[in-house]
């Protein structure tokens, strides 16, 4: 596509463009090689776009959030020990009750009602969009308006740029909370309220919407009667294995590398232990094996308790970005997990880790253990690439991890299928292409509802550099 053909695009999300957040780093690689001329975001995030991000891009001020901006203000002053709510931030509070013979580092049912009681109450309450926003918003010239959404805040930033640009919407999901967010009747059940008005809204002003599953975007095509397409993480030709390197030689005796790099929130320590206790089984059975985990600082500072007494486990480092793809491919085999737990299965059904592409790009055989019917083991499934264990079932787990953890050649069969499914699926070039192509089309659908800007009030708008 030549570079007058891209569509404008006006990004309008709370993650910003950068490789230290899953979000941050899909937004990236799915608008890689974007004329930055075509290109702005208008962010939420408390942070600077990443070096290799092009673009126009302007932070949208935390004083126009301002009961959240004054409550914090206040809190702050007097030292109390609050966490800060994001703009945009999703997802359930940890469980409470012990699992096995670890004890749930979640927080306990008060302080875990009282916060999600405290992010309803700050999603919900206003949000300014001043006059120099919409003057920016309108500088930008947008034949689209691309979101991410995730929270009423995010809906009502995105409206209010489409109205005032008077171009069509197309939003993005990246999991199921439309049907899970706030359902848990927190301040008197109107965050749900406004989620479902704020939806609506967006719908009438959506000419198209993506999903980051191709479940995701058959479910809700038929669901919300808009045409959808399918988007999750790509990756760059150079994080690719080389299919003509093999996998590195493992000393007689030495442990077979099982690598995990990611979040453990969701619930995903407990599955995550789970696998732990099965790989020290294999250990006792004579099957030396070693499970390593790679997780955020602030996730490995708050579950570690949950792997203690686990000989076979070891938390390593949180990574940077850069540093993924060759842990991947120091690895023999892969794991990636989801929680049994309902309300997680709810959320997460559709929903497809930024890391499988990674994973599978890496060319090593996966494990993935979690419910059946997620997304995740649906695509892992397909690939055809390892072992999927659908159900809590620690013998099934065992019974999934010996062949792999005692066949090099097994494990170099199922890595060479892994390779060739991402190249098949999740290479850069061609998923962003056809990412271009959808907002193009996009671009030119009509909507619902014409958008028509309304007056906003006076503030400012924060510039990045």
């Amino acid at each position: 596509m030549r570079a007058d053909e891209y569509p404008r695009v006006l990004v309008v999300s709370a993650a910003v463009f950068d490789r230290s957040t899953g979000t941050g780093i899909t937004l990236s690689n799915l608008f890689t090689g974007w004329p930055g001329d075509r290109l702005a975001q208008l962010y939420a995030e408390d942070r600077a776009p990443g070096p290799d991000a092009v673009g126009t891009f302007a932070r949208f001020a935390p004083r126009n959030a301002p009961v959240e901006y004054h409550l914090f203000r206040q809190w702050e002053r007097v030292r109390r020990p609050v966490r800060a709510v994001v703009l945009g931030a999703t997802g359930s509070p940890g469980a409470s009750g012990p699992t096995g013979s670890a004890r749930d580092p979640g927080p306990g049912p008060v302080r875990a009602r009282l916060r999600t009681q405290l992010r309803a109450f700050v999603d919900l309450s206003p949000v300014r969009v001043p006059d120099d926003v919409r003057r920016w918003l309108r500088e930008q010239r947008p034949d689209v308006i691309y979101t991410t959404l995730g929270s009423i805040r995010m809906m009502r930033l995105a409206v209010a740029a489409a109205q005032e640009c008077r171009v069509p919407l197309v939003p993005h999901f990246m999991d199921d909370w439309p049907t899970t967010l706030y359902t848990g009747g927190q301040v008197l059940g109107l965050p749900r309220l406004a989620v479902r008005a704020g939806f609506r809204d967006v719908l009438r002003h959506a000419s198209y919407g993506m999903g980051i599953s191709v479940a995701m975007a058959r479910e809700f095509e038929r669901r919300y009667g808009l045409p959808f397409a399918a988007f999750g993480n790509c990756v760059d030709a150079a994080d690719f294995a080389d299919p003509e390197r093999p996998p590195p030689d493992r000393p007689v005796g030495a442990p077979v590398e099982l690598v995990y790099v990611g979040g453990l929130h969701l619930d995903r320590w407990r599955s995550l232990r789970r696998v732990g206790e099965a790989v020290v089984r294999l250990a006792a059975q004579g099957t030396p094996a070693r499970l390593t985990v790679h997780a955020p600082a602030t996730d490995l500072a708050r579950y570690a308790g949950a792997f203690t007494g686990l000989s076979a486990v070891r938390l390593g480092r949180s990574l940077t970005s850069d540093e993924v793809a060759g842990a991947l491919r120091r690895s023999d085999v892969l794991v990636h997990v989801e929680s049994f737990a309902a309300e997680h299965r709810r959320y997460t059904r559709y929903s497809l880790s930024t890391k499988i592409p990674q994973y599978l790009a890496s060319g090593r055989p996966v494990v993935g253990f979690g419910p059946a019917e997620l997304a995740s083991m649906a695509h892992l499934a397909a690939a055809d690439a390892g072992a999927v264990v659908g159900t809590d079932d620690p013998g099934a787990l065992v019974g999934a991890l010996t062949p792999l953890c005692t066949d090099a050649g097994l494990r170099a069969r199922l890595g060479g299928r892994a390779l060739a499914y991402a190249v098949r699926h999740h290479r850069t070039d061609q998923v962003a292409a056809r990412f271009a192509e959808v907002l193009r089309e996009a671009a030119a659908r009509p909507v619902d509802r014409p958008p028509v800007p309304r007056s906003g009030r006076a503030g400012a708008l924060a510039d990045a550099d």
